[in-house]
């Protein structure tokens, strides 16, 4: 079984990755590693920094062996509102201290009428313990409800309603999201590529 360090402490995503990858042991980003940088411009960028330098960090001050690196860039990307929050969904209205708060204001920012169709983005950085680090991305279409609905997920799940369901992120089945999701059309592409180079 693969062993890999996931360079996130958002603790949704190692739950989501942990289901999504079940036959890789994730090893959580410490609490004492420091923050990785996100300053790209894309979502490819974002996440090849983060998977480079989690890399660079655990050769310096790892406590077990890993197979590799895993990072994550993702977020929203809504039409009337030109793509945003994009690369910024995670750094979003930082006055505002929960996830809650943030989608009401998004939803609040959208002119009376507008379309509402909207994407969640992910894209994956692999950095192998040896060979060059790869990224695979993949997306879900779908549109915004009129309000937040459901509990389930995280971040903008209860704002999002993927095509071909009347139900929101949030208000979806866990079992039934990890079918539909960005982040697991981007695992199974992951999935795809480890099949490959192994």
């Amino acid at each position: 079984m693969l062993k890999v360090l996931l360079a996130s402490r958002n603790a949704g995503k190692l739950r989501e990755f942990a289901a999504l990858l079940p036959d890789v042991t994730l090893v959580p980003w410490p609490s004492e590693a420091p923050e990785l940088p996100e300053t790209g411009a894309f979502f490819q960028d974002n996440a090849l920094q983060k998977a480079e330098g989690a890399a660079a960090w655990w050769r310096e001050h790892g406590t077990e062996a890993i197979d590799g690196v895993l990072a994550d860039d993702s977020g929203l990307c809504v039409d009337a509102l030109w793509g945003g929050p994009g690369v910024l969904s995670a750094r979003f209205a930082p006055d505002l201290p929960t996830y809650r708060d943030r989608n009401r204001r998004l939803l609040d920012m959208l002119p009376e009428g507008a379309d509402r169709t909207a994407r969640f983005v992910c894209v994956l950085a692999c950095a192998p313990s040896t060979g060059p680090a790869f990224t695979v991305g993949a997306s879900v279409e779908g549109r915004l409800a009129l309000e937040p609905r459901g509990e389930g997920g995280f971040g903008y799940d209860p704002i999002f309603i993927p095509e071909g369901s009347d139900l929101t992120f949030g208000e979806l089945p866990a079992d039934a999201k990890h079918t539909l999701s960005h982040r697991a059309r981007a695992c199974a592409a992951l999935r795809e590529k480890l099949a490959i180079l192994s």
